[in-house]
Order: structure tokens, then sequence, then C-alpha cells
């Protein structure tokens, strides 16, 4: 392979190098910026063999190249367009400024959130494991594995605490996360998670039975009263108070003197947030956050079938915008108050649409004659089956439009089926066929018909699609296949 040649083919089809800003990779695309995307020539890149596909979000034009391809190509691409080496932080930060404030709201709950993905998904996933364990009827009639084989009682309660961990300390996760992003030191973010969920604080959980009981702990302070009570499995109050900390510790960093700041720049900081986030910031904000769970739980809950399917419409292109990254929030909260809440419907739509798009993708290798589809569609739809959808959406059914259309209908369709059926998620996953150990056990079974409706209905939807996109064309005279 020329790699070279191929560099300067994909130079020239961006616009030369006077239009790329940024570049940088990842393991399979090429991560750029361009001053000008209206400038890229996407016939000329489509019609390269080397382009499995392309897809612009979050400020950056990507190129799908592949594994192995991807490092080569891009030694020649930076080589050629004069730019230096780059992280594809760097390239992200590029972006980010070409983004409008919405864009930008979302990218940053996607920058705090998706580090500590990997935490709540292993706190998710025991809590799964925990679930076959415990649950009657699943594997034995009138009984759980722990019921039936006693000795595995204990080994059940040890996952279990390692299943609640993460959600028990979440503030913590957040409060690192969420500090570093807002520009403070992650310790003292840390730290201020920590005092949301000290010990010697009323239980988050407990808040709402204290409260009927009147019997909330109070610190007294000259009069004043201020409630004990701690912020376990919360989002919003930690997310106020982190945004809060860094702005104390910034600004404190620019006033106090240098032979001072070491020593009172965290004390204030950390003093300042705490007495705010019990004082107002908390009291505010987890109303605020007990308002917007109740009120999705509450839609889901009344729209029924209806909303399942409408969302399950809407969820890819809502993907293609980016805004999807905002959800984490959502389900973060979802599954840290399970206990009200049942769980994430969020997830479980999301795997119908991945599904669908992967059938749709699939439907597209069994019709097309296209070498070059058949080699994209094939890998790309297997991905999408396993929960990853870019390949496939942007490198195939958005293309082609008439297979993005019937992965969506598909999605709808699964998607009111789920809703009806109340299939809801106790943790985070890979949102596709392996998502079923994230899903709660009394509803793997109505997931796994999701998952058939899914893939069936935008199966034959794309091929039903592709016929008749093929008759419309040999009716205009175009002489085209649909594929």
């Amino acid at each position: 392979m020329d790699y070279k040649q191929i560099a300067q083919d994909i130079l020239l089809a961006l616009g030369g190098k006077e239009n790329v800003a940024a570049a940088a990779h990842c393991a399979t695309r090429l991560r750029l910026v361009l001053h000008d995307e209206g400038k890229v020539d996407q016939t000329k890149l489509d019609s390269m063999d080397v382009v499995k596909g392309t897809f612009s979000t979050g400020g950056q034009y990507q190129v799908i190249l592949g594994s192995g391809t991807v490092n080569e190509v891009y030694k020649e691409f930076a080589n050629l367009a004069g730019l230096s080496e780059m992280s594809t932080k760097d390239v992200k930060d590029a972006g980010a400024k070409k983004l409008n404030p919405l864009q930008r709201f979302v990218k940053m709950l996607s920058d705090i959130f998706v580090p500590i993905i990997p935490a709540i998904v292993a706190g998710g996933l025991l809590m799964g494991i925990n679930n076959l364990l415990t649950a009657k009827d699943l594997f034995i009639a009138g009984k759980s594995l722990v019921e039936a084989h006693p000795e595995m009682a204990d080994l059940a309660a040890l996952i279990n605490t390692f299943a609640n961990a993460a959600f028990v300390f979440l503030p913590i996760l957040i409060g690192f996360s969420a500090t570093q992003r807002f520009g403070g030191n992650p310790y003292l973010g840390a730290a201020l998670g920590m005092l949301m969920v000290h010990p010697d604080l009323l239980n988050g959980w407990s808040y709402g039975a204290a409260l009927a009981k009147g019997e909330i702990p109070v610190w007294n302070i000259f009069g004043f009263e201020i409630q004990k009570v701690g912020y376990q499995g919360t989002v919003l109050p930690v997310l106020a108070a982190s945004f809060i900390l860094a702005k104390t510790e910034t600004f404190l960093r620019r006033t106090v003197p240098s032979a001072l700041d070491n020593l009172v720049t965290p004390l204030l900081s950390i003093f300042v947030t705490g007495l705010l986030t019990f004082t107002l910031v908390g009291p505010i904000t987890r109303s605020a956050g007990n308002l917007l769970t109740d009120g999705i739980v509450w839609l889901y809950d009344t729209t029924g079938f209806v909303g399942g399917a409408l969302f399950g419409l809407l969820y890819a292109p809502i993907v293609i915008t980016g805004m999807h990254h905002s959800f984490i929030a959502v389900e973060t909260q979802l599954l840290a108050d399970m206990a009200k809440t049942g769980g994430s419907f969020i997830f479980p739509i999301a795997a119908m649409s991945n599904i669908a798009q992967g059938a749709a993708t699939l439907a597209v290798l069994t019709i097309t004659k296209d070498a070059k589809v058949k080699g994209v569609a094939s890998a790309a739809g297997i991905s999408a089956l396993l929960g990853i959808t870019e390949p496939a959406l942007f490198g195939v059914n958005l293309k082609l439009k008439y297979p993005f259309i019937g992965a969506i209908t598909g999605s709808a369709v699964a998607s009111a089926f789920i809703a009806l059926t109340k299939v809801k998620a106790t943790a985070l996953g890979a949102a596709g066929l392996p998502g079923i150990i994230s899903i709660k056990p009394d509803s793997i079974i109505s997931y796994i018909i999701g998952m058939a409706i899914s893939f069936a209905v935008a199966f034959v939807m794309t091929i039903f699609l592709a016929k008749r996109e093929g008759k419309k064309q040999s009716q205009n005279g175009t002489g085209k296949k649909a594929a």
C-alpha cells in the first residue's frame, strides 16, 4: 500500500493543507479539525478503497481507515500537511472551539462522565451478577440460586458490596472528574465528594423517611441550623459543588500571595464550597435532581409504548448530533436511585437502536454488489450488534439513506415493545447483544424478544426500501442500483 499517495489523495479531497487546522488519529480513524468542511470533496473520499467511511461530530471530521493503516497514513498526512504531532485530546480541544453553546454543554457532560463510566459499568455488571444469583424463578422454579445453594449466600453478599461501592461513593468519582474538567485540583474535588458522603451525615437514601418523621439531624451554628444530610447516589449537587470549588480555587490562586497559597487556598476552597453545598447549593440541586428523575420516570411510565417508540425512532438521529452523551448523566442518576426508578430505560432503547443499525447494515451486505460496500458493511454490521454503531451509521446507513430509515423503523417498533413490557437496565454496558447481563433478571426474556423484533423489522424494512429504491431509479432511467 502506497501510504504517501493515500495521504496525498485524502489531503486533496479535504481541500488541501490550508484547510486542515489540526490532525491526530485513534485506533481506526483520522481525527481532523477543518477550517471549512464545505470544501471537502466527499465523492472523491467515498471512491477511495482505503476509506471505510467518514463522519463529522463534535467539531471533528473523521475518516475511517482501519487499524494499522491509519497509523501509517497519519505519518505521511502530517508531513504533507506540515502539522506537528498532536494527541486526540489536542484535536478535541481544537474542535470544541467550533461548537455552539449547547454542543459545548453536551461535550462538558461527556468529558466529566466518560472517564468514570468504567467504574459505573463494573459496579453495574456486578449488580447484574448479584441479581442472577438472587432472582427467584430465573433458573429454578420458586427459588433463587442462593436459596437453592445456601453456601453461595456470602458470595452474593460479597458481590453486592462490590457492586454498590461505585454508587454509594458516586460523588467522589464525579467530584474528581468534574473539578478537573472545570479547571480545579481533582484531588480537592475528591475530598469534596468524600465530605458529601461522610459517615457522620444522615445517609442520603434515608432522607425522605427522616423528613417525614421530622428526625433530620442538624448542625446548630450561632442559632442557624444546617441539615447534616449526605448526598449518596446524587449527580446534580456534586456537579454544582465541583464547579463552585474549581472557580473558588482558581480565584484564590490568583489573589492569595504565593507564600501562603499552598496553605490558604485548599483550606478556604474546601471550607467555602462545603458551607455553600450544605446550606444552599446541595438542598436546591437535590430537589432539582429529584424533580428531574421523577419527571423522566413519569414521562416513561405515562407515555408507555408511544413514548418508547418515539424515543427509539429519534435515538439514532440524536447520536448523529452527539447529544446522546448528555444521557449519561441522566442514566447515572436513574441507576444510583434504582430503589425508586427501577433502573434505566435509556440503555435498553439504545440497545434496540444499535441492533437495528446493525441489522440494516447486514441487510445491505446481502443485497449490494458493490465490493467496497460489502467490505465495510460486514464488519460494521457486526460491530453495531455488539454496541458500536459509528462505522455502520456513518459508513453505510446514512450514505445510502434507505438503511437508516429501515433502522430507525426497527428501533421504534422494538422500543415500543420494551417500553410496554417495562424493560429496564441495572447497569451500563455494551448496548447490544452483550447488554443482556445489564438487564433486570425479570426482563431478560422481553429484552431478547425486543432485540429479535429490532433486527427483523430493520432487516426486512431495509430490503423492502432497497427494492423500492431500485425500481424508482429504473423508472427514472438513472441505471443506478440502490447499493
